[in-house]
């Protein structure tokens, strides 16, 4: 999950689009790792991802949280006045636009379905619960930004796999990521998950944070394979999510572009800019 790729293309959506809205992806970068697959067996109609999007669902029988089958449908079935979770949670439809969020959005369904039904579960339970209203809560402010902005930190279960998290938390960058570097791969990966994260990458910039959920795993995540390790996080976290719920104060911020090996030259000067490995702000006392 670590590695610099130069800029080319790969075989699959890249190519598939011929050009245009999709060729902007530079898709050896190791930050889309986690849809890659799915991307790679995406035929594309020029720019348009619908009806890719439904052979793959229709293919690996994706249902969303009321069993309904899961399909993807023009923005313009969903109706005025109706949430779009609400709208997936009562239908199974996913209104999507040919655009990169919502095609990243999609790609994100078909390589975590699991958790991505339990976050609309979660959404649309919320939106039952209290209508959409100005305010969305925190459950589902939590659920709004893992579905856009999350990546997944994995973490094994080991004293070396703990005091990265406990750096990452306290703002500890130049340990975590400079004197604790080989602790990635061997003891810690990173699996980009919000489609909106993966769009704003599409123009890699430094300060791109991601808001991140840590999971503890032990050798029986480490000794799978690339798709066996997504299989067990897409059924570890909805698992989680579905007994614990979520709420904001789950995430830790992650400067991406500063995992190790994921940009050039991150040298000393690299993670001294304050700007964006900012230090932890000190409680006020009261």
């Amino acid at each position: 999950m670590s590695g610099v790729a130069s800029a080319t293309s790969v075989p699959g959506a890249a190519d598939a689009s011929g050009g245009g809205l999709f060729s902007t992806i530079d898709w050896p970068r190791p930050w889309y790792d986690s849809v890659r697959a799915a991307a790679a067996l995406l035929a594309l109609d020029g720019d348009s991802v619908i009806a890719g999007f439904n052979a793959q669902a229709t293919a690996r029988g994706l249902r969303n949280h009321a069993g309904l089958p899961l399909s993807f449908v023009p923005q313009s079935a969903l109706p005025d006045g109706t949430a779009y979770e609400e709208h997936i949670g009562a239908t199974g439809c996913v209104p999507t636009r040919d655009n990169l969020h919502d095609f990243f959005n999609g790609l994100v369904w078909l390589s975590f379905p699991l958790i991505k039904r339990q976050l609309n579960a979660l959404q649309a339970a919320q939106i039952a619960l209290a209508g959409v209203g100005k305010s969305r809560g925190p459950a589902r402010d939590g659920a709004t930004i893992f579905d856009e902005n999350a990546a997944l930190l994995v973490v094994r279960d080991c004293a070396a796999g703990a005091a990265l998290v406990q750096a990452l938390r306290g703002h500890r960058w130049s340990y975590a990521f400079v004197e604790q570097r080989a602790c990635f791969d061997a003891d810690a990966q990173v699996w980009l998950f919000g489609h909106a994260l993966m769009e704003k990458l599409v123009a890699p910039r430094k300060a791109i944070t991601a808001h991140t959920r840590v999971v503890v795993a032990g050798e029986d995540f480490f000794g799978l394979d690339h798709d066996g390790r997504r299989a067990w996080l897409d059924a570890r976290v909805a698992r989680d999510l579905a007994a614990h719920g979520l709420s904001t104060a789950d995430f830790t911020p992650l400067p991406v572009l500063g995992i190790p090996g994921w940009w050039p030259d991150q040298d000393q000067q690299f993670y001294d800019d304050a700007t964006v490995f900012r230090p932890k702000r000190q409680a006020v006392a009261p």
